[in-house]
């Protein structure tokens, strides 16, 4: 799930900033990974106060030609990415990827806090199945996972079991919801056929957190070129 934020002001001219310690600005398109201890708050080499100070944790910082005044942060294979304007300088690179990340996990533990763990995730698909689904789409466990990430989330019809993304954890619920009725359909159909999408449009909110889905894909392949194939729920 991206972060975005408008950035005030307007853009200074990229020219008249000094060069990044160690080499010039990157360029258009190039993507930086660092470690977010090495990360800097200012030009005098403070270090950032990074949320969680987990000092493995990696940002990557991509500048693109094409944004003008906004700032986009999102998860992606165990890394922060950042997308910044091209024409940024050093500091204000430094000072906008602490604030997003800041951000970003902020909006991630709240997130954490409102759906809970495991435990939570399965007594939220049973509701759901009882709900909208007769109760018929029986799981016999529903578990968060770290790694997919080319999926929304799968199911395994043989032994009943439900896995989600947590990149979902960061989505509002209703999305949430409709990727866990999504795999719950799949303990009754297996394939994507008609009754499939019919048993998923049980769900009220099925459309518009699919939309939701598909934003998310596209700004992440626009973004991110030469990044991998979109998300799918499977």
């Amino acid at each position: 799930m991206a972060y975005g934020a408008p950035v005030p002001g307007t853009l200074p001219d990229a020219s008249a900033h000094p060069e990044l310690p160690g080499g010039p600005p990157a360029p258009t398109g190039v993507r930086r990974a660092v470690p977010m201890a090495r990360r800097k708050a200012d030009d005098d080499g403070g270090p950032v106060p990074m949320p969680g100070g987990d000092p493995e944790s990696v940002v990557e910082v991509r500048r693109s030609a094409r944004r003008r005044r906004t700032v986009t942060a999102y998860r992606e294979s165990g890394r922060t990415v950042v997308l910044i304007p091209a024409a940024f300088s050093p500091a204000e690179e430094r000072r906008w990827v602490a604030q997003m990340v800041a951000k970003l996990q902020t909006r991630e533990e709240r997130r954490r806090r409102s759906l809970g763990g495991d435990d939570e995730l399965m007594l939220r698909a049973r509701a759901l199945s009882a709900a909208h689904l007769d109760g018929l789409a029986e799981p016999a466990s529903v578990r968060w996972v770290d790694n997919q990430q080319r999926r929304w989330g799968s199911c395994t019809p043989a032994d009943r079991s439900i896995r989600l993304s947590s990149r979902l954890r960061s989505m509002p619920e209703y999305v949430v919801d409709y990727v866990l009725v999504h795999e719950l359909v799949h303990l009754l159909e297996p394939g994507h056929d008609e009754r499939f999408w019919a048993l998923v449009a049980r769900y009220p909110r099925a459309e518009r957190a699919r939309g939701f889905l598909e934003g998310v894909e596209l700004a992440n392949t626009a973004e991110a070129a030469g990044g991998d194939a979109a998300d799918v729920v499977d």
